[in-house]
């Protein structure tokens, strides 16, 4: 396997944060931080649980992906919020982490990679319980959360775990009023909310490690969600087949610009699976195993390939990151480490 040569990434530490004690703080000046410009140029989600081992081992698998990952030239390392596996991966008995207890002990176990849930299910939490949840897991990364968040889709997982699923349209007035309490209460402001679903009444937020958390909206829907994106996200990562994607990257631009938002203020990426392999026989022997629904998703080359079908058919299409998945053979020591040096120089 032949792997492009990357530059190691520099390693950020507290002195590199630029402290500010904007007007809406109320924390201690020591308190209140911000970075500069956050999104997510090159991601690597981890959406499969099964390793050998069993429980035992699980959580040191997903710790050594995320190692991996920021070793390797990866901003954010990002789980899915679900409670059973999806269809397309395996089976719904397989094992699943729930996402924020997940993503909090891989924030102890990281040093500088981002951490977000691609993307949360707004309607498994309550929203102030959301953005509470959220900062808690900013102020132990020291910094480095995203709340990725979108309207949820998963049917059977919320009947069979009690969840209210609503129809399609009510799914969207709950993002909809969940993102109006969030965004606030974000960025240090109590939101005063009475909604059809959901309530807020000077709602706190604190302890705090930042002045705000970056929004990720995700999903591909071009009438709904890339108009609360446009509204209320810093970053949307678009969800879609691939000969879809430079029309998604244009309508997104276009609700940027309804509302008189900069386009350039909403920063995008594309939710890719890749597999790294040896020969083009390898690799038709692994998309013949892909269900036929996930391939245009599908990436699977040598590194050569890989890497010039991401920068043509992704990032030339105007997307500013790319986010990846391996569920085939993420877990594997070295797969996470080769995947990032052939990606990396794309986009650093």
């Amino acid at each position: 396997m032949t792997i492009s040569p990357h530059r190691p990434r520099e390693k950020a530490t507290p002195d590199a944060w630029r402290l500010t004690r904007p007007e809406s703080c109320s924390a201690a000046p020591e308190e209140c931080r911000s970075v500069g410009s956050v999104t997510i140029s090159l991601g690597y989600q981890i959406p499969n649980f099964t390793y050998p081992g069993g429980a035992a081992s699980l959580f040191d698998t997903v710790a050594a992906q995320a190692l991996d990952a920021e070793a390797a030239g990866f901003d954010t390392v990002l789980v899915m919020d679900h409670f059973y596996q999806l269809p397309g991966i395996g089976t719904p008995d397989q094992p699943m982490m729930e996402a924020y207890t997940t993503l909090a002990a891989l924030a102890a176990s990281t040093s500088t990679i981002q951490l977000s849930a691609l993307v949360t299910g707004n309607t498994y939490r309550n929203p102030t319980l959301l953005a509470k949840t959220v900062t808690t897991l900013d102020v132990i990364s020291h910094g480095r959360a995203i709340l990725g968040i979108g309207a949820g889709w998963f049917e059977f997982e919320h009947e069979q775990l009690g969840f209210d699923f609503d129809t399609f349209t009510e799914r969207f007035e709950k993002l909809d009023e969940a993102l109006q309490i969030i965004h606030p209460m974000l960025r240090d402001e109590r939101p005063e909310f009475t909604g059809k679903w959901y309530r807020a009444h000077g709602a706190m937020n604190v302890p705090r490690f930042r002045d705000s958390i970056p929004i990720m909206l995700g999903g591909q829907g071009e009438r709904k969600t890339f108009r609360l994106a446009a509204r209320y996200a810093d970053h949307m990562n678009i969800i879609c087949a691939i000969e879809d994607l430079p029309r998604k990257v244009q309508v997104l631009k276009q609700r940027a610009e309804e509302i008189d938002r900069d386009p350039s203020t909403l920063k995008t990426s594309y939710l890719a699976s890749v597999a790294l392999v040896e020969s083009a026989a390898d690799a038709d022997a692994i998309l013949g195993s892909i269900p036929e629904d996930r391939r245009s998703r599908a990436f699977v080359g040598t590194a050569d390939v890989l890497a010039e079908r991401i920068q043509a058919e992704i990032l030339d299409a105007g997307v500013d990151g790319v986010i990846v998945n391996a569920p085939l053979n993420g877990h594997v020591p070295g797969v996470v480490t080769a995947i990032g040096e052939t990606l990396a120089p794309l986009v650093n």
